[in-house]
């Protein structure tokens, strides 16, 4: 049953769907098709009739009447390109998280509280006026005592609850989606739903964005190529945070970073260069690089701001992806094939022919093109949609890296249109893979052993004298467990107490049969006949739950 308050907001919502003419989705539902002539009452859909925008552009503008947690929802939402249409996809990841400010005092008596000191002792100025604002938090601008300027970052009053409110009414509409359609069963909601509500929750916590941040600062410490601000732990709570201010031009001005004298086609490889760098050779990437996070120096340095959301890969998911991309580009089909199957990306028991023979024909319409229009990014994408036909599970990590990735590619070529991807990111795979495998990776490994070899290697004499004693005096056990042998044990155990029942059951119910035939010299006829009842009722109860359990 949905709580009253709840009821409201969902029927509110169903106004705003039909409002930008999505009635069509609510009756379309198992549950409210019996009433879908109604939609025939609606007024808009009357007043629409013949010029209603293209659905992407609905659900888009739909989302921004609901409010900012529904705009971050459908921001979030828009890269899962595994489970939207292309269409639907595009358009919402044109929405903007732009959302007006709080008053500035009310930042200020939060900054108070968090920190402990009033505003004038903290910092040589504070601007009251924010810089920015969206639905997590606004930034203010300020100095420190010592002259440093800096931005301040404060979460919205109260947003906590909001988000809690709005995460479990969509927690409902999921559920209830998955339970009457079929067509939403496919793209399963409720994991959707449980993806944003992690993400969105990580971003509340500015500790943690701060941590972020440090770390990618200390990746990059002499990087020619990216500027990482600074934070300033001493000023840092979970819901404000202050970093050095960085002056910049936003990336997507090319004709103001033309007039700067920046070298774009520099600029466009080192974006991609700074990205497999992040992903390959320090495993953690900035997974929200659109261009409101990105700037640039007169310089022609990157500047990147927002650490809320990162990516990490394990080192199998490292390899297989660089294997994957590298036997793709020499179109060793059979062999991403086997890799999807040994990552344990598709089930074991996939066809590796037939898998091969469906990345063949995704993959070949590519090669038709010039390799500077190959997309790294749309590649990913068709792969991950073929793999979901063999019931791949598409992992959040790989999703935040087909995202990033789709965000490099776009920039890269927004800045430079003739950015050749392939051959900026090649070599670079080339080398890391050749630094995985090989005698040099081996020296590396065996470095990195080295202390716990060193720990563990005066034990290993003692270990072996204790297994060959054992051996001796033929007291050496092997055990061996397997989840297949754990099954068997598990339903033998099953089956004999299913056994032991029915036994019990057939016994108290044969009893009780035979009690109801006639008396007994011990018992009088209503006793007999009560404990008769008693026990055929008995047995019959077991018998049937014996049975139910079977099924």
């Amino acid at each position: 049953m949905i709580p009253v308050r709840e009821g409201l907001r969902v029927a509110y919502i169903a106004w705003v769907l039909a409002r930008h003419g999505l009635d069509e989705i609510l009756l379309a539902t198992h549950l409210f098709r019996p009433i879908r002539f109604l939609r025939y009452f609606s007024p808009f859909y009357w007043t629409s009739l013949g010029r209603r925008p293209p659905r992407g552009v609905r659900i888009r503008r739909a989302l921004e009447d609901l409010g900012p947690i529904y705009v971050k929802f459908g921001q979030i939402l828009s890269t899962r390109r595994d489970l939207l249409p292309d269409d639907i996809a595009e358009e919402l990841s044109k929405l903007q998280d732009q959302v007006p400010p709080f008053p500035g005092e009310q930042a200020q008596a939060l900054i108070e509280k968090a920190l402990g000191a009033p505003v004038g002792e903290l910092f040589a100025d504070f601007t009251v006026q924010p810089l920015a604002s969206a639905s997590i938090a606004q930034v203010h601008a300020a100095r420190l005592n010592e002259g440093t300027e800096v931005v301040v970052k404060v979460v919205r009053p109260g947003i906590q609850k909001t988000i809690d409110r709005d995460v479990q009414l969509l927690y409902t509409i999921a559920r209830m989606a998955q339970r009457y359609s079929r067509e939403a069963r496919r793209l399963r909601p409720v994991e959707v739903v449980e993806e944003y509500d992690r993400t969105i929750h990580d971003e509340l916590d500015l500790m943690r964005e701060a941590a972020n941040c440090t770390q990618l600062r200390r990746n990059f410490q002499d990087s020619p190529m990216l500027i990482v601000p600074q934070i300033y732990w001493d000023y840092t709570r979970s819901n404000v945070m202050v970093q050095e201010r960085i002056y910049g031009i936003p990336v997507d001005r090319v004709d103001e970073l033309r007039r700067a004298g920046v070298d774009l086609k520099r600029l466009g490889e080192w974006g991609v260069e700074i990205f497999f760098t992040q992903v390959f050779r320090d495993n953690f990437f900035h997974a929200d690089m659109h261009p409101g996070n990105i700037f640039v120096t007169p310089d022609g340095r990157y500047i990147s701001v927002d650490f809320g959301i990162m990516g990490t890969l394990t080192t199998e998911d490292q390899r297989y992806l660089a294997e994957n991309l590298l036997a793709f580009f020499h179109r060793d089909y059979r062999r991403v094939a086997e890799l999807h199957v040994e990552s344990g990306w598709v089930p074991k028991h996939t066809r590796v022919e037939e898998f091969e023979a469906a990345i063949r024909t995704v993959s070949e319409p590519i090669w038709e093109k010039p390799i500077s229009e190959i997309s790294f990014g749309q590649f990913l994408l068709r792969l991950f949609q073929t793999a979901r036909r063999f019931d791949m599970e598409i992992q959040p990590q790989l999703v935040l890296l087909q995202k990033t990735l789709l965000n490099i590619e776009g920039l890269g070529r927004m800045l430079y249109p003739e950015l050749d991807l392939w051959s900026t990111a090649k070599p670079f795979m080339e080398r890391w893979m050749a630094e995985q495998v090989g005698p040099r990776a081996f020296a590396r490994r065996s470095k990195e052993s080295l202390p716990q070899l060193s720990e563990e290697l005066p034990e290993l004499p003692h270990l072996t004298y204790k297994v060959l004693k054992k051996a001796s005096e033929g007291q050496l056990e092997i055990r061996w467990k397997s989840e297949e042998l754990t099954r068997l044990r598990r339903e033998l155990r099953a089956s004999r107490r299913d056994t032991r029942e029915a036994l019990a059951g057939a016994s108290l119910l044969l009893g009780g049969l035979l009690l109801n035939l006639g008396t007994t010299p011990l018992l009088p006829g209503l006793a007999n006949a009560t404990l008769a009842l008693i026990g055929s009722g008995a047995g019959l109860l077991v018998l049937l739950k014996v049975m139910l359990r079977r099924q």
